[in-house]
């Protein structure tokens, strides 16, 4: 049997609807959830309380169980959990959050719903409710009714609605399960049905979304399952009301045991942004890029010069001051937690050409009911003459160093990529002088960047101007178009990473010491770099080994978090990670073979 609530794992699945999101582990504990969105306050939070046991989860136990079997129902959002005692008993637990179309738009409450029923025999369940708030240092006053329990947390109250022992549940006392129960935890309102029968509508309802969104992507022959769990992932990484996505749904996990790296990831950043929207662009759901032209235009619209910093919270919020928490022990108390994230006052310089990037697709993809014109190019062109600005400007880099800065091959690489995607815009909206005009920009840029970024003596672009150290961001060169993949110094360039910063069949992103000293874990996004330039070198058998190796590292669930102890083969960092679910997709699309080529 797997650990409890008291011991923490990345052992975890997401359930979510594009507005709450929760994180269950192996044996339906509900371990962390933020409320009243992702960036919020963690009324679930025992992933982060170290070896403290009880508060802070949402917490199922099934008398004297010896196993657990989890999956996701096929194609969609939703965790099923098995659990078996020792006399054979077993019960099951349906989690998911309610999204479906209703009344001509998205219904996606602030709502979490769990189906508890017996399966065979005669189990016995205990069910822990005990939210708290304020990052796990105050616990909520509760009030009763005949079918609910009331949570006031702080300025926001969530309310349990159920048709099981409203004091059996209130003392964690353990009862009988002979007949299903239904959990209903959302807003302050009275429901419009009896608990199960609501349960079991949305759960259908749920359902038949999810399924006819995945079946509208388009997958590779190859790898469907990985390409659509990730897709489904990313989406639930996204805060449809406004169109941020945060770049997980964690804070503070550490990138590796003690390291002190312990950073808050639920908040919107351009760059982790991009990606995704390619990802998903990829596959055809394009959604996901209007919702976030929508969040990125209104950035853009209140900066009148175009200075993007580089992230912001899903509301657009421009202060996310980064506060140590002093309430959590940390993931297996290895702190410090925090709140916040003081990223957002660095300059990084590549912000202008992700968010650019990002949108490109609207200006050409006629399938969008409002395609990009001259009036969203207008703004975009305010972001591309900071980038003419900065290309050769020190930033704390796409590795937010906090103590130094330089000249960054890859935050140049990018400002290349605004001014080129906006002079091919320019042209597709019969705009030539416009055209010319950043095509002239990118030139400058490109030539810079070729005479300064190269090194001769390693045969190598290297991470920052005049200098002589690699990092994994070098690889995206071609993937960016900046250079052919066959070009002799992209190849020469992926040569030297490998020899500098793969270990095994994971790369590192750098290996030189920073703020913390030297990294020690492979992050998995650098990985899935070196499988996209592996494959644009033609060395797909290469490719195709590194892949491989990386599913055999996903959980049970096929999620993946920020990184990866080489050595021990365990997640570590933030969970789940954007940046790795992109990876998988684009993975796949590369390796794949082609449909016309198998039927």
């Amino acid at each position: 049997m797997t650990a409890g609530v008291g011991s923490s794992s990345l052992d975890l699945g997401v359930v979510g609807n594009a507005a709450a999101a929760a994180l269950v582990d192996r044996n339906a504990n509900i371990v962390w959830m933020c409320a009243p969105r992702m960036d919020g306050d963690p009324v679930f939070c025992s992933l982060l309380r170290g070896e403290q046991t009880g508060e802070g989860a949402w917490s199922v136990a099934l008398e004297d169980a010896v196993s657990s079997q989890q999956t996701y129902l096929r194609n969609t959002a939703i965790i099923e959990t098995i659990l078996t005692d020792s006399d054979g008993n077993r019960l099951r637990i349906t989690d998911f959050a309610p999204r479906f179309k209703s009344a001509g738009r998205i219904f996606r409450p602030q709502m979490i719903v769990r189906l508890v029923e017996p399966v065979e025999g005669s189990p016995r369940m205990r069910m822990g409710l005990q939210p708290l708030y304020d990052y796990g240092a105050s616990i909520p006053q509760t009030t009763r009714g005949s079918s609910h329990i009331r949570y006031l947390l702080g300025e926001q109250v969530l309310r349990l609605t159920t048709n099981a022992p409203v004091e059996f549940i209130e003392r964690g006392r353990p009862f009988l399960v002979d007949r299903a129960y239904a959990f209903i935890l959302g807003p302050d309102e009275r429901l419009a049905q009896g608990p199960v029968s609501l349960a079991r509508d949305f759960l259908e309802q749920t359902r038949d979304y999810w399924s006819e969104w995945v079946r509208y992507l388009s997958v590779p022959i190859d790898y469907q399952e990985v390409v659509i769990r990730s897709a489904i992932t990313l989406k639930l990484c996204s805060h449809e009301e406004t169109g941020g996505i945060v770049a997980a749904l964690t804070t503070s996990i550490p990138e590796y045991g003690s390291s002190g790296r312990t950073w808050d990831y639920r908040f919107c950043w351009l760059r982790d942004s991009y990606f995704t929207v390619k990802a998903l662009n990829l596959l055809g759901a394009t959604k996901t890029m209007e919702d976030y032209l929508s969040y990125v235009s209104n950035i853009a619209a209140s900066s009148q010069d175009g200075y993007l910093q580089p992230l912001f919270g899903l509301g657009l919020e421009r202060r996310v001051d980064e506060v140590i928490v002093g309430s959590l022990a940390g993931y297996r108390g290895f702190g410090p937690v925090r709140r916040g994230n003081a990223a957002y006052t660095q300059v990084q310089n590549d912000g202008y050409g992700s968010v650019i990037l990002a949108i490109t697709q609207c200006f050409f993809d006629e399938r969008l009911p409002t395609m990009g014109g001259p009036a969203l190019y207008e703004r975009l062109e305010l972001l591309g003459r900071q980038a003419v600005e900065r290309w050769d400007q020190p930033d704390a880099g796409i590795w937010e160093f906090r103590t130094r800065g330089a000249i960054h091959t890859h935050s140049a690489l990018m400002c290349w990529a605004a001014c080129d995607r906006l002079a091919k815009i320019g042209a597709r909206l019969g705009l030539p002088e416009r055209a010319a005009f950043w095509r002239t920009h990118a030139d400058h840029i490109h030539a810079g960047i070729v005479s300064s970024a190269w090194n001769e003596e390693l045969k190598s672009f290297v991470s920052a101007f005049g200098g002589s150290d690699l990092d994994a961001s070098l690889l995206m060169i071609a993937e960016l178009g900046f250079l052919p993949a066959d070009d002799k110094r992209f190849l020469s360039t992926l040569s030297a990473c490998e020899n500098h910063l793969r270990f095994g069949n994971h790369l590192y992103r750098y290996r030189t010491a920073d703020d913390f000293g030297e990294p020690e874990t492979a992050f998995t996004a650098c990985t899935f770099w070196l499988i996209d330039a592996l494959s644009r070198a033609g060395r797909y058998d290469d490719a195709r080994v590194v892949f491989e190796d990386v599913l055999a590292h996903r959980n049970h669930l096929g999620l993946l978090s920020e990184g990866l102890h080489v050595e021990s083969g365990e997640l570590w960092g933030n969970f789940p990670q954007t940046y790795s679910m992109v990876g998988l997709i684009y993975a796949a699309m590369h390796l794949s073979r082609r449909w016309e080529d198998v039927l």
